[in-house]
């Protein structure tokens, strides 16, 4: 299990701190949600923030794009040279067209779905996306809990997955931690995002070393 850190749940007043402190404590990716107001009922941080954050990382940038106007971000972002850009497909008009202009940019490019959203819209883009990011609360707040109907969800994701495009990871975000890490681990799950359990934990090492299952 790939652990990435939600960078939503760090102390913004102290922000380059903590994503050194998840880096040293062994992430393996530094994830970042940006939100418009506009998507989602929430505003977080655009590329200004966002190129301290990839300053202070010693571990590669996973950016999760909750905004209109998909295109118009992935140009803002691109610069920073993220591992990944995803964006949710509830949003997009031409997300094949969004797919070929993120790796154009030399960055992988994964496809997210809110929790209403069902694996097989992705069956004719699966072949093209390097993940998979399948949110498991509402997206738009951090500190929520899961919603336990997802892991059905990340089965039959799986199953598509492996049928169509074995080296597409599924990355799991929102209510993570230490009690349902490995339910997800066995359902398919490939990459955790961990916000509030990692942050908020007395120890970030135990909690992110918890979540390597």
């Amino acid at each position: 299990m790939l652990v990435a850190p939600s960078v939503l749940s760090a102390d913004f007043g102290q922000l380059a701190h903590d994503v050194r402190r998840i880096c040293d404590a062994g992430c393996d990716l530094v994830h970042v949600d940006v939100m418009d107001g506009h998507f989602v009922p929430n505003l977080t941080i655009g590329p200004v923030v966002v190129s301290a954050i990839a300053a202070a990382a010693t571990k590669p940038l996973d950016i999760h794009l909750m905004v209109e106007n998909n295109a118009f971000f992935v140009d803002l972002f691109a610069p920073l040279q993220p591992e990944f850009i995803s964006f949710h497909i509830e949003e997009e008009k031409h997300p094949h067209r969004l797919i070929q202009k993120i790796r154009s940019l030399g960055i992988r490019p994964a496809i997210v779905l809110s929790p209403h959203t069902l694996p097989e819209r992705l069956e004719y883009l699966l072949e093209d996306l390097d993940m998979v990011l399948l949110m498991s609360v509402n997206p738009g707040f951090g500190g929520q809990c899961f919603i336990p109907n997802v892991i059905a969800k990340i089965k039959r994701l799986k199953q598509l997955r492996d049928a169509i495009n074995p080296d597409c990871l599924i990355e799991i975000d929102g209510g993570v931690n230490d009690t349902n890490i490995v339910m997800l681990r066995d359902a398919g799950v490939d990459v955790c995002v961990a916000g509030s359990y990692v942050f908020k934990h007395h120890n970030i090492k135990t909690a992110i070393d918890t979540l390597h299952v």
